[in-house]
């Protein structure tokens, strides 16, 4: 079961996507959060895996909201849902821990399979999304080359962070290896830890910069 917490400032959107989201077996909508602020106490209170974000809310928006959840629960995955794809929104949403961010004209099924992803630790960016990032790595300057063993990754899980790299998923990441789909995750797992990050996309961001992974392989996922 993936319990989800809704967070919008629009009670018609929380009301719309809980439809969508109680008609499907093993999703479970514990909670409705209509800013920032009631989102990071009800997340401390009833511990949902997935919460779905809304980004411009006012008083605590979805930025700080997500930054706080993830320094105190960083297992609870975010996913940000939102009407925008600004520059400002997007990369601090990601930087701030979000696993994903989708655009609030998704279909339907996309954003419950969304959800189910990244549950699993999946990364869920939109099409859109995708191409900023690319881009906003492609013209930041190369950063001085570090040991390839920096933060202490071992070499495999420098090659499953690789693979995340390029879209690949916990499912085909692990037959690529030729390893379970558990021990796939309990790497990507490690991998956060060692970089300090809360997410797959936070992970792939944090080793362009540093040069654990090139370019290519972003833009290749």
């Amino acid at each position: 079961m993936v319990r989800v917490l809704l967070v919008d400032d629009h009670e018609v959107v929380r009301r719309g996507t809980r439809e969508l989201l109680d008609r499907v077996e093993g999703v479970e909508v514990v909670g409705e959060a209509q800013d920032g602020a009631d989102a990071i106490e009800m997340t401390r209170r009833l511990r949902p895996d997935v919460v779905l974000m809304d980004v411009a809310m006012p008083g605590v928006n979805g930025v700080e909201a997500t930054r706080a959840i993830k320094r105190e629960l960083p297992g609870t995955a975010v996913l940000a849902l939102s009407a925008y794809d600004d520059d400002p929104y997007v990369f601090a949403l990601l930087e701030a821990g979000a696993a994903g961010y989708l655009l609030k004209n998704v279909r339907g099924q996309t954003l419950v399979d969304a959800v189910c992803a990244v549950r699993e630790g999946e990364s869920i960016l939109h099409p859109d999304i995708a191409a900023k990032v690319v881009r906003r790595v492609a013209g930041q300057p190369v950063a001085v080359p570090i040991p390839t063993d920096a933060g202490g990754l071992t070499t495999r899980e420098l090659e499953v962070l690789r693979m995340a790299a390029r879209g690949l998923s916990n499912k085909e990441i692990a037959a690529r290896l030729t390893i379970s789909t558990r021990t796939a995750q309990v790497h990507l797992a490690n991998i956060f830890q060692k970089l300090e990050v809360g997410s797959r996309t936070e992970a792939v961001l944090l080793a362009l910069r540093r040069g654990l992974v090139s370019l290519e392989d972003a833009e290749a996922g």
